[in-house]
């Protein structure tokens, strides 16, 4: 039995992780940090995989989740940055006047940030992300949809204030 979840196990690495590496690269813009994550979602894959009926969903959803914290990381450094500059500055930090679209999508709700990862940065198809998400297919188009008016609205405000 423990050999043949190994080999499983092993399968399963052997397929995904390059895919799902690839895709935490494209969303950290690193490539330690991507194999980190990675890697770290196999291990919590691994910890539960008795009980993980969907390992490819669980992974997804758990470097969706390990790709916020980074984000969410990566934010506290650089205000702590901005502070520490503006201090020595003496003058309030300046907003940054053109937002990547990473960052929006950061700034989702996850209920509309895990479907956006996993359809436009995972490329995966609205009924996967439906089996992955356990959402209905409708309500992962409903929140594709209310994602992108978010963006878009966020990114109109942006052009607005540059012009």
């Amino acid at each position: 039995m423990k050999r043949s979840r190994d080999e499983a196990a092993s399968e399963l690495f052997a397929a995904l992780y390059p895919r799902l590496a690839g895709w935490c690269r494209r969303l950290v813009d690193d490539d330690e940090t991507a194999h980190e994550i990675a890697s770290e979602a196999f291990t919590r894959l691994w910890a539960r995989w008795t009980s993980v009926e969907e390992p490819r969903g669980f992974l997804y959803v758990t470097a969706a989740n390990l790709v916020r914290d980074h984000w969410r990381k990566m934010e506290r450094e650089r205000r702590a940055v901005r502070r520490a500059t503006s201090e020595a500055a003496v003058r309030p930090p300046t907003e940054q006047a053109d937002p990547t679209v990473r960052l929006l999508v950061q700034s989702l709700p996850e209920r509309l940030r895990v479907p956006i990862l996993l359809h436009y940065y995972a490329d995966m198809t609205i009924r996967e992300v439906s089996a992955l998400t356990g959402r209905k297919e409708g309500t992962v188009k409903a929140d594709l949809h209310a994602a992108r008016e978010l963006l878009r609205a966020h990114l109109r405000r942006s052009l607005d204030h540059t012009l």
